[in-house]
């Protein structure tokens, strides 16, 4: 009999809670009001399945005095008493019991649970499970998907989640990108299915960036690592984000709709449950964001894409998993004008810029995989993957754009006020890109597992193909008083007026570059993981090695290879005390090969020569869970520090990074993170999260500045609750407060004279959804709502207070008195939506 021991409560967005009218703007900055209890009942659901992955009928479900025997097709649904102590027992002749002690659900808690029964093997209980899927022994953070549909953001989805965590930082609502501890987010691993998937990668700005890979409506399962990850997953140097797509065990039909879009999603399966399919369809307009912000423009930010799963079971020992994306991001922008205002209270100045032109660009790519899965025993288990990502990019774009500098009306009494005023003409700037990339990367997978008792061994071997072709054109030309500047470095002379200037009219700042860069992969993983017990302690620990070899080969340019290996380990204690606490440590080796963004530099010439970057990790991290005012909370704590040599520096504007693309630097990141989980209203789960983080580089030994993603400090708040008297009205909140970082420095100015930082970033959504149907309802078959599994609508409102945020600088130069000065550009204000979700 295997015997689970949960240790932390599901995140579930189907969680109330109480809330009064009064407070409720107290509550939403101050998260201070606890109301009182309610006593309801909750749900267990899910589906039993064996070895093979088919439905058991006939299984004996108890939770005493509660109990319930599965359908034919496996599924089962058990209504039980909220806020006790449970024992969830799973029972059929021919299989082992499976037992999940301590279960403790929320008022209104709707907790699935899909369980694999065994007939032969000993069932393996080589990691600790809680209700929510926590793999709390191997520092892996699992998300309820249900918080990543319903939780309010400017780009919601899983991303949105990510950035609440300690650790987890990024100063752009419309971007999905994020950083870990001081990394940038090309350091960021993300598989589907155990699939590596990618990104586009000419996007500069985030208000082109448009869909995530990752559709939420399709997600079944979120399992995210910031560091101390296992040797298992791949060569990189910050995070790994899993996600696993849903398996369908009905038909269903979902739609939700929007002022920035629109999706569906069909699952469907068949009667003899072999074949399944879910397929996810969405598009969205970010106009409305874009609009928001301080360039008036006529934008058509419209972005589409579709993806679908099948997996089909050929025998109870073999399956296939096919997994398909297509991809139309176009984005097209005929700015008009901008005002600016910055400065101080006391000298407010405005930059006033009038444009001419458009910009264009599009992004179109292609995603398809196929996993074989087959289990020749009971306790092996091997996959093959084939995977091919295909990429079209272009940025075209012939913007001209004159630019004044002014005073701020700042007296109230008079009609101009907030107006620009005196304002003088400093310049006009010509910018003109024609970039284009085409990217090709074919990959071919084997992965494999091995479980004795309390033992697993893990393998794996990759070949990947990389192939890119990227032509870049861009030309900066600045126009101050009527003469055209020319750049700093150059020494051609110039004694006018006494002679005439001849010299040619050359760009202030130009890329010119055209690469065919493919490179050659193949890397090796072997893992073993062992649960133990020392005294009455349980112990986990696994051990593990990575292998990489690469071999850039640059057309008419030289080749580049090398070979390195990355050990890893792990460690957890669960002692045996009366507080539920768990210990671990991991430590490792961590080395990112240079992929092709990073062996281009600022000139867009690509340097083979560039080697990997290398990061040592060391991880201590501790679980704590208790009761307070007889409601479960976890403390999650981790410090940690990174040693980062060979490290390739570079600069990020908005989301462009252009790497230095050589190894010229050394770095170093620590911090603490902490995330206390619990129920602070009852019935409802949440979290509150601090992290502290400082990352530093050294150039040349030239000495130490602060890294573009040295965050210093994080706080994020994710909050649920509902009305007392209209239980059914929903309150889903999302906080974040980082402080600055760096802002950059203009063209060919030295980045060690300009470490002034950008304000800080304060931003607050708020979603308010009415619950018509959801899990729970149970109507009459005549009843209009009979027919929705899930019907909720809602408003969101983004940036609640309006909080003026910059994620960039825009850097103009003053003709006067020759200086620079740093405008920020802001990003989006409060915004007003509506949507509606719908589930058949």
């Amino acid at each position: 009999m295997l015997v689970i021991l949960p240790h932390l409560n599901k995140l579930s967005l189907e969680n109330s809670a109480q809330i009064t009218n009064r407070g409720l703007l107290i509550l939403l900055v101050f998260f201070c009001s606890l109301p009182l209890s309610l006593a309801q009942n909750a749900v267990i659901t899910g589906i039993v399945l064996d070895e093979a992955q088919q439905p058991i009928a006939g299984v004996n479900i108890t939770a005493i005095p509660y109990g319930t025997v599965t359908n034919s097709d496996g599924s089962y649904l058990l209504e039980v008493i909220a806020d006790k102590n449970l024992q969830l027992t799973f029972t059929h002749i021919g299989f082992k019991t499976i037992t999940v002690n301590n279960l403790v659900l929320n008022t209104n808690e709707t907790f699935e649970f899909n369980p694999v029964l065994r007939a032969d093997a000993i069932q393996m209980a080589n990691v600790e499970v809680s209700p929510t899927g926590d793999r709390i022994t191997k520092g892996i953070t699992s998300i309820a998907p249900e918080l990543v549909r319903k939780i309010p953001a400017a780009n919601a989805g899983v991303e949105n989640i990510l950035k609440l965590l300690p650790g987890v930082y990024f100063n752009n609502e419309l971007s999905t990108q994020y950083n870990v501890r001081g990394g940038n987010f090309d350091e960021n691993l993300i598989y589907i299915n155990g699939i590596e998937v990618y990104r586009p990668f000419l996007i500069r700005s985030a208000q082109q960036e448009g869909l995530s890979i990752i559709n939420p409506q399709m997600v079944s399962k979120v399992d995210f690592s910031a560091g101390g990850f296992q040797a298992k997953h791949g060569d990189r140097l910050s995070s790994v984000l899993e996600i696993t797509y849903k398996r369908p065990t009905q038909f269903s039909v979902a739609a939700n709709a929007s002022f920035l879009g629109f999706g569906s999603t069909l699952e469907t399966i068949s009667k003899n449950k072999n074949v399944s399919s879910i397929t996810g369809v969405r598009y969205r307009d970010n106009s409305l964001f874009v609009n928001s912000q301080q360039t008036q423009t006529t934008v058509r930010p419209r972005f589409l894409d579709a993806q679908s799963q099948f997996i089909f079971k050929v025998s109870p020992t073999l399956s296939f998993n096919v997994l398909g994306h297509v991809a139309l991001n176009n984005y097209t922008n005929t700015p008009i004008a901008r005002q600016t205002n910055f400065g101080t209270i006391n000298e407010p100045k405005a930059l006033i810029v009038y444009y001419d032109g458009k910009e264009k660009t599009q992004y179109q790519t292609e995603f398809g995989a196929l996993k074989a899965s087959i289990l020749p025993k009971d306790n092996v288990k091997l996959d093959v993957i084939a995977s091919a990502y295909h990429t079209n990019e272009s940025e075209l774009s012939d913007v001209i754009a004159a630019y004044q500098i002014g005073e701020v009306a700042n007296n109230l009494g008079t009609t101009d006020f907030g107006q620009a005023v005196n304002a003088r003409s400093i310049g006009a700037q010509l910018s003109r890109a024609r970039n284009e990339l085409d990217a090709l990367i074919l990959n071919l997978e084997h992965k494999g597992i091995i479980k004795n008792d309390s033992q697993q061994f893990r393998w794996g071997v990759k070949f990947s193909l990389e192939d890119f072709r990227d032509q870049l054109q861009e030309a900066t030309f600045l126009d101050s008083a009527g003469f055209s500047l020319r750049p700093p470095n150059t020494a051609i002379p110039n004694n006018q007026p006494e002679e005439p200037f001849t010299g040619a009219i050359i760009p202030f700042e130009q890329v010119a570059a055209l690469n065919y860069v493919k490179t050659d992969r193949l890397s090796a993983y072997l893992q073993w993981e062992n649960r133990t017990q020392w005294g009455n302690h349980d112990i986990y620990y696994n051990l593990g090695i990575r292998g990489h070899y690469w071999n850039s080969r640059v057309e008419n340019g030289n080749n580049n290879s090398h070979l390195f290996f990355s050990p890893r380990a792990q460690f957890s204690i669960k002692p045996n005390w009366e507080q539920d606490a768990l210990f671990r440590i991991a430590v490792g080796s961590y080395k990112q090969p240079p992929f092709y963004r990073e062996m281009r530099n600022f000139r867009g010439i690509v340097q083979p020569s560039v080697q990997e970057q290398r990061s040592t990790h060391l991880v201590i991290g501790n679980e704590y869970s208790f009761q307070w005012f007889s409601r479960p909370f976890t403390l999650i704590s981790e410090a940690y520090y990174k040693h980062l040599n060979n490290v390739n520096p570079y600069t990020i504007e908005d989301v462009r990074i252009r790497y230095a693309a050589a190894n010229i630097a050394k770095a170093y990141a620590y911090g603490v993170d902490l995330r206390l989980n619990g129920t602070f209203v009852p019935g409802a789960d949440s979290w509150v999260s601090v992290g502290y983080l400082k990352t530093e580089e050294n150039w040349n030994n030239r000495g130490y500045i602060a890294r573009p993603t040295d965050q210093r400090l994080k706080f994020g708040v994710l909050f649920q609750d509902y009305m007392p008297t209209i239980p059914n009205i929903k309150l889903y909140l999302n906080l974040i407060y980082n402080t600055g970082v760096p802002g950059g420095s203009p063209n060919y100015e030295n980045p060690y004279e300009f470490q002034r930082r950008l304000r800080d970033y304060r931003r607050v959504d708020l979603g308010i959804s009415y619950i018509f149907a959801d899990g729970n309802s149970n109507r009459p078959k005549d009843h209009w709502l009979a027919v929705f599994k899930e019907l909720d609508v809602g408003f969101e409102i983004f940036n609640l207070f309006n909080n003026q945020n910059s994620i960039t600088n825009t850097w103009v130069r003053d003709v006067e008195s020759q200086n620079q000065i740093a405008v920020p550009n802001f990003l989006t204000s409060r915004l007003f939506n509506l949507k509606m979700n719908m589930r058949f």
